[in-house]
């Protein structure tokens, strides 16, 4: 399912030269821009080289830039470009396209239910 849903993704965003990891970062991003690469690692749960590798394409693609805190000269700030703002919109648009086609054949309380036990699924393997 997971392959599924990512190749869905990818095809969705494909045209907005946008990749999933790379969408999955300007989700976080968008809701609060200035992460720095150790939080993006905690949100989304990755390795620090799988993130490393995803902001230096992102970097290199125009969608972020890396500026030194003003609080710690150490650590680097993650910040959307105006072209990763100018895609919030339709990024988004493309994604919840693919969910819908993904639950479409599922009642209302059934998609509830998918996610209620997806979270479920998640936090246990979480805590373990």
């Amino acid at each position: 399912m997971a392959r599924l849903f990512a190749r869905h993704l990818q095809q969705a965003l494909r045209a907005h030269g946008v990749a999933p990891a790379q969408f999955m970062v300007l989700l976080e991003l968008w809701e609060e821009d200035g992460l720095t690469q150790a939080d993006l690692v905690a949100r989304l749960d990755v390795e620090q080289a799988t993130m490393a590798n995803t902001l230096a394409r992102m970097q290199r693609d125009g969608l972020i830039l890396r500026r030194p805190s003003t609080e710690d000269r150490r650590v680097r700030r993650i910040l959307l470009t105006d072209r990763a703002r100018d895609l919030q919109d339709v990024a988004t648009r493309q994604a919840q396209r693919v969910n819908e086609t993904a639950l479409a054949e599922l009642t209302q309380a059934e998609r509830a239910s998918l996610l209620r036990l997806i979270g479920r699924v998640i936090s246990a393997l979480q805590k373990a």
